[in-house]
């Protein structure tokens, strides 16, 4: 018999609950199931989906908010690859992501699996519009090469009201933009029986072999610290930021993560709607969504360039920085009695020289999947990889009705705020 480590975890995730049929109990407080999940953001939340369509037993742990790392805290474009060929270059990047955009409008609209058609849209395309620059106007041409979604330069009338002053080219991009927050509520609220909040600190704890292969992972309930053994055929560990103190938690090493960081800007006022991307040399200037927040007042997102560049600036500065770029940018947009703000969020990846990757990326070690989907349009790619690796499924008895989970006695996860609503605001100059 090979010997066992105890391993008590301190790490950080997401999560609600399983169906009493597709749980197997062998007595009170142990479970054996398939799959466990660590991560309710849209990569743990997709699995979930897919595994329970498959009829493959599967539970969801979640230590926070669900999406509460970087998936509500995302701008919610689901790309198409045209940021990733402005070098006028089919990338590896380009071609991992082109096909995503289709995917997902079916899916919004209910025509496959997962059926999102409850998710809330911003909107249905975005646009593209480039600085007076030189370098700018060659990027708009090369961003056409090998998409399946390429821009279609708008006549003047045809512009939105914010880009009707622009000296460059505008362009429709029919890349959708969805809200963050509404499509993790959509699919939580599908699978909400088989999500469990978790106590990352004093209720989880994992046994594993000497090869890392998990054997049980115990957990405490945080409401009421009755226990609970779960026995789990796979792992996965799909949790963002939190993967990297998981597969400590295991034995595995935590330098196959890397962080890159964002410092994102939040415009909140009188502002029109604009979603869509500043293109500037090869790079994007910009990236502009709008929001409305809980008071229906309308939200700026503004990513891109700006907010890597942010990283290396305090709220202050970037506020000014940011002023100064829009005000170039967007010259018919009056900026005055607007609030600015400012967050950081760390893009979670597996490590690659501090480089963006250019795929989805996955790890198999003993009975532990962890992956990360790299942008929040290719979580289906990673879910497939996922699958695809999965021993086949073993058929398991029900669970007892007078269990924990069976009753609705263990405390399930909420889906977590935008951004906005937690941020400090500034009154405009």
């Amino acid at each position: 018999m090979r010997a066992q480590v105890r391993i008590i975890a301190h790490c950080c995730l997401d999560s609600p609950a399983p169906r009493p049929d597709d749980i197997a109990m062998t007595q009170p407080g142990t479970l054996h199931i398939d799959t466990v999940i660590f991560g309710g953001g849209a990569a743990g939340l997709w699995l979930l989906d897919e595994l329970t369509r498959r009829n493959r037993p599967a539970l969801l742990l979640e230590a926070h908010d669900l999406g509460s790392g970087q998936t509500v805290a995302s701008q919610g474009i689901i790309h198409g690859g045209l940021k990733y060929t402005l070098s006028g270059m089919l990338t590896g990047s380009a071609q991992s992501i082109r096909d995503m955009p289709l995917l997902w409008r079916r899916a919004l609209a209910g025509e496959i699996t997962p059926n999102l058609s409850k998710t809330r849209l911003r909107a249905e395309f975005c646009h593209l519009w480039r600085t007076k620059t030189i370098s700018s106007k060659l990027a708009m041409i090369g961003a056409r090469a090998g998409l399946r979604i390429a821009p279609k330069k708008l006549d003047t009338e045809e512009r939105p009201p914010a880009l009707a002053t622009c000296p460059g080219t505008v362009a429709r991009l029919d890349e959708q933009v969805v809200d963050p927050a509404s499509f993790i509520a959509d699919l939580a609220s599908q699978h909400a029986r088989r999500l469990l909040q978790i106590d990352v600190r004093h209720g989880l704890e994992f046994v594993t072999d000497r090869d890392h292969t998990v054997q049980t992972i115990r957990l405490i309930n945080p409401e009421t610290g009755e226990p609970l053994d779960v026995l789990p055929r796979t792992v996965v560990f799909l949790a963002g930021s939190g993967n990297a103190s998981l597969r400590e938690a295991v034995g595995l090493q935590s330098s196959a993560m890397q962080r890159r960081p964002l410092h994102m800007v939040l415009a909140r006022g009188e502002l029109p709607t604009l979603n869509g991307h500043c293109v500037d040399g090869s790079s994007t200037r910009l990236t502009i969504t709008t929001a409305r927040d809980f008071a229906d007042r309308t939200i700026w997102q503004i990513g891109g360039q700006i907010a890597e560049r942010g990283t290396e600036l305090d709220t202050p500065e970037l506020i000014q920085h940011a002023k100064a770029e829009l005000a170039d940018v967007l010259p018919g947009v009056d900026f005055n009695g607007v609030e600015w703000a400012t967050y950081r969020v760390d893009r979670a990846e597996a490590a690659a020289g501090g480089r963006r990757p250019e795929h989805v990326s996955l790890m198999q070690e003993g009975n532990v999947i962890t992956g990360w989907p790299t942008k929040l349009a290719l979580v289906p790619a990673l879910v497939e990889a996922v699958v695809t690796v999965l021993p086949e499924c073993q058929e398991a008895p029900s669970i007892s009705p007078d269990h924990p989970l069976a009753d609705r006695r263990w405390p399930r996860p909420v889906v977590a705020a935008p951004p906005w609503e937690n941020a400090q605001w500034f009154p405009g100059n």
